[in-house]
């Protein structure tokens, strides 16, 4: 993973922030007519950098403010904790630069903010299809063996 940091984002990567959050949700298959509104990408970017919101990004700089990677993070409450857990929402590594460690690093940078904020535990989910992420979630990470049920409102 030479040349590449893995840094908070910042206001100025908007430009570069976008493509890669587009990818992320084409991927999920989020796109065209069931592509997310564009209130709900404003929020999330807004949310980034309100210190009233316990929302995060980070992303992997090649260099130059060129982005090839995003992580974004969000820490709650827990009936099981006494400090807050650290839920990891979205993760996404730009096609030319997968297999190289970006997720890997991304996700340490994770859960070393977790730790700074006093959580002990970063969980996440994934689609069952997504095999190739889950080759990378299995060496830095334990399955949990809970299934996520969900029901849309």
């Amino acid at each position: 993973m030479r040349d590449v940091t893995v840094r908070s984002i910042e206001a100025r990567d908007r430009a570069a922030w976008r493509p890669l959050w587009d990818a992320y949700n084409a991927f999920y298959g989020r796109s065209g007519a069931t592509a997310l509104p564009a209130e709900i990408t404003e929020n999330t970017w807004t949310r980034f950098f309100d210190v009233n919101e316990p929302v995060y990004a980070l992303v992997a700089d090649e260099g130059g403010g060129r982005l090839i990677g995003l992580v974004h993070y969000l820490f709650h409450p827990s009936t099981t904790a006494m400090t807050p857990v650290c839920y990891l929402q979205d993760l996404f590594i730009e096609e030319s630069a997968r297999g190289r460690g970006v997720g890997g690093a991304l996700i340490r940078m994770v859960y070393e903010r977790a730790c700074a904020a006093g959580s002990r535990r970063v969980y996440w989910q994934t689609h069952e299809t997504n095999k190739r992420a889950m080759r990378l979630y299995d060496q830095v990470a334990t399955k949990s063996g809970f299934l996520v049920y969900r029901k849309d409102l």
